[in-house]
């Protein structure tokens, strides 16, 4: 399996469940999860994205440890991945225009969450390891990229 399958996979479950889990570390170091309204760019690939307040304390953890996991589903529960990687935050107009076009009638939750919906960031999961399931077929395979 290679990044473009892993990112064609992690974008078919998307579409099914409209929503991830992300893992980061905690302050007092144990992994605080999250639901996450996340996306993959086309012609931006080896990466996840979403977006957060710069306000939310998931940004403080971040600062402290980039490491994060994401784990995508489908509803069915049939097909699962996990990806670990390096979050980087970013606070850039035209990404955060892309992102928008992208994900922007899916981020009714964050918007009633956020102070303020236009002060947002970007947060780039850069993929370095992916873990996909397949439960009912007894599928597990890891592939690692940097």
């Amino acid at each position: 399996m290679d990044l473009k399958e892993v990112l064609d996979i992690i974008d078919f479950i998307i579409n099914d469940a409209k929503a991830a889990v992300l893992a980061t570390t905690g302050k007092d170091g144990v992994p605080h999860m999250r639901w996450m309204t996340p996306a993959v760019l086309q012609g931006k690939p080896g990466a996840v994205y979403a977006v957060t307040s710069p306000k939310f304390q998931k940004i403080k953890e971040l600062e402290k440890n980039a490491s994060a996991v994401w784990m995508f589903q489908t509803r069915a529960l049939d097909q699962i991945m996990s990806v670990k990687g390096m979050i980087n935050v970013i606070d850039n107009p035209s990404l955060k225009a892309e992102i928008l076009e992208s994900l922007g009638k899916r981020l009714s939750m964050f918007w009633k969450v956020s102070e303020n919906e236009m002060d947002f960031v970007v947060l780039e999961t850069v993929i370095e390891e992916a873990t996909y399931f397949q439960p009912m077929r007894g599928l597990k395979q890891t592939v690692r990229f940097r």
